[in-house]
């Protein structure tokens, strides 16, 4: 029987990153028309392989659209510059993987949608005991080469003195803890789901802290 937890993925072609390359300069839908079988074949398909092989260890990963919601977005390109994917751990909580013309970017994320969500996380990380887990979680995912991204504030939040231990995590809005798999040039990307796996069980633990918390 095979281990799906270890099955590979067959990878995204070079076609791929050409794809993204030509979409990168003319984002039109007359682009995406000329190169649908391009993107279909080098990039949707893979996605939906890798995603069959990523969810019975992580839960459903849904696949997204390639077309922009333009009513909700800033970028009124009618096309994603990247083919985006994720799993639903819990409310505001989960894995992302998304290819574009530089590779693949796989993360953890807590986004939280309201500032009840938001106000519990800062009130949580002032406990010291709690704080000080999750500022010893995020020391080792940096130090293994993840970035802590995500939408922070530039100073504390109001009423934070400024010498506050963990005022870097109090100053997050948002996270976005993730690693960059960068392609050789003119290559492709070989099985793609043994670095999303890797990564995703690695920050497995930073998202369970706000299961926890």
């Amino acid at each position: 029987m095979t281990d799906t937890a270890q099955t590979p993925s067959p990878g995204f072609p070079s076609e791929a990153f050409a794809y993204f390359e030509g979409l990168d300069a003319d984002n039109s839908k007359e682009y995406f028309r000329l190169h649908r079988d391009e993107y279909d074949h080098a990039v949707h398909q893979p996605m939906l392989e890798l995603a069959a092989v990523l969810s019975p260890e992580f839960g459903n990963v849904t696949v997204l659209r390639p077309q922009r919601d333009t009513r909700v977005s800033n970028d009124k390109s009618p096309y994603k510059s990247y083919e985006g994917a994720y799993v639903d751990i819990a409310q505001s909580l989960g894995f992302w993987v998304h290819l574009d013309v530089s590779g693949l970017y796989v993360s953890g994320r807590f986004y939280p949608h309201t500032a009840a969500k938001l106000n519990r996380y800062r009130a949580t990380v002032d406990e010291d005991a709690d704080g000080t887990s999750l500022a010893a979680l995020v020391a080792e995912l940096r130090a293994d080469g993840f970035t802590i991204g995500g939408d922070q504030l530039k100073t504390g939040p109001r009423g934070v003195p400024a010498d506050h231990p963990r005022i870097d995590l109090l100053c997050h809005r948002t996270f976005d803890v993730g690693r960059i798999f960068s392609r050789e040039p003119g290559a492709g990307l070989p099985d793609p789901a043994s670095a999303v796996r890797e990564t995703w069980r690695a920050v497995r633990p930073f998202l369970d802290w706000f299961i926890r918390s």
